[in-house]
């Protein structure tokens, strides 16, 4: 059966092993192939592999020592993972219980099955959830060196944004002053600290603020991270033309806060706007918004132009990577 792997030349290939052990995308069930000279590493997940690495369709060797959801229930089940919660999207109450006792009987390293009960809703981004194996929806997850406690049943977090979250991560250098205005459990706020930034982080959600402090703790950096937990547009005043780069990741409403977003801005600053948009046109109207709020004062210039993911049919989540200079 074949399986997502990351093809690479044999002589890169310990490279691209140890990027995707930091990104905790290595499959636990096949092991790495060489084949004519290259290497074919086998992932857990193809969307949140790094663009820049080459993923193809293989048939790597299948660890023997260990018993996967597929073997027992003879088909392969669709299910993503984040820390030791695996989560299932099943319609079927009945279906979803075998698939959660499967999980559970297999050698996954899992402690809950959840299943989706409903869409993300509300402002604090969180949705319901069925335990049906395990007692707690509280979890580690990793990536690219960091660590985040987070209870998936109070807060938002999306492990599929891993990669997104590294691009603009890897941006940052030590000394800026960074404003992530939707931080949530601190998935940005937290490496950017880490780059050696001073961070700003707010969030309405005062569960993902108090998770933020403790992830600031656990990765050494509470001394580079203010986390706030309240609306951002009230925070103006305190951090006016403060900030040398903004996240702005709510994209369904991010343009609401530009006003707030060009109020926080220094001389010059970096914009990461998150947006969703028709696949037809799905920058203009964010690109728009952005020059209604911050021109004239400042001149501003796109400098990425970035589909994030595939959101619902026809609806790409994007982001643009925008300029702004005080004129």
């Amino acid at each position: 059966m074949t399986v997502p792997c990351v093809r690479v030349e044999r002589e890169r290939g310990e490279a691209a092993r140890q990027r995707l052990e930091a990104a905790d995308l290595l499959s636990e069930t096949h092991d790495i192939a060489v084949d004519d000279g290259r290497l074919y590493i086998p992932v857990a997940s193809e969307e949140t592999v790094p663009d820049d690495l080459e993923v193809v369709e293989y048939d790597p060797p299948v660890r023997d020592t260990q018993t996967m959801p597929a073997d027992i229930l003879g088909v392969e089940p669709t299910y993503e993972r984040l820390g030791d919660v695996i989560i299932i999207d099943e319609d079927d109450p009945d279906r979803a219980q075998v698939l959660a006792d499967a999980i559970m009987d297999s050698d996954l390293p899992v402690a809950t099955v959840v299943n989706k009960q409903s869409k993300i809703t509300g402002e604090q981004r969180i949705r319901d959830w069925s335990v049906l194996a395990g007692d707690g929806t509280e979890t580690v997850h990793r990536e690219y060196g960091a660590e985040f406690v987070l209870d998936i049943a109070s807060v938002y977090f999306s492990p599929r944004l891993a990669t997104e979250r590294h691009r603009v991560v890897e941006q940052v250098r030590a000394g800026e002053h960074a404003f992530d205005m939707f931080a949530g459990v601190g998935p940005y706020a937290v490496p950017m600290a880490m780059q050696g930034a001073e961070v700003v982080a707010t969030d309405i959600n005062e569960t993902g603020i108090e998770y933020l402090r403790k992830n600031a703790i656990r990765n050494g950096v509470s001394e580079s991270v203010t986390a706030i937990a309240g609306d951002v547009r009230e925070q103006g005043d305190d951090y006016g033309d403060w900030a040398d780069r903004l996240v702005m990741n709510l994209p369904h409403t991010a343009d609401e806060f530009l006003d707030t977003a060009v109020t926080l801005a220094g001389d010059e600053a970096i914009l990461h706007y998150y947006d969703i948009q028709h696949e037809d046109d799905p920058y203009a109207p964010g690109e728009s918004a952005i020059r209604a709020a911050a021109e004239p004062e400042y001149a501003v210039s796109v400098e990425t132009r970035h589909e994030v993911r595939t959101y619902a049919p026809h609806e790409v989540n994007v982001v643009l990577d925008v300029r702004l200079a005080r004129r």
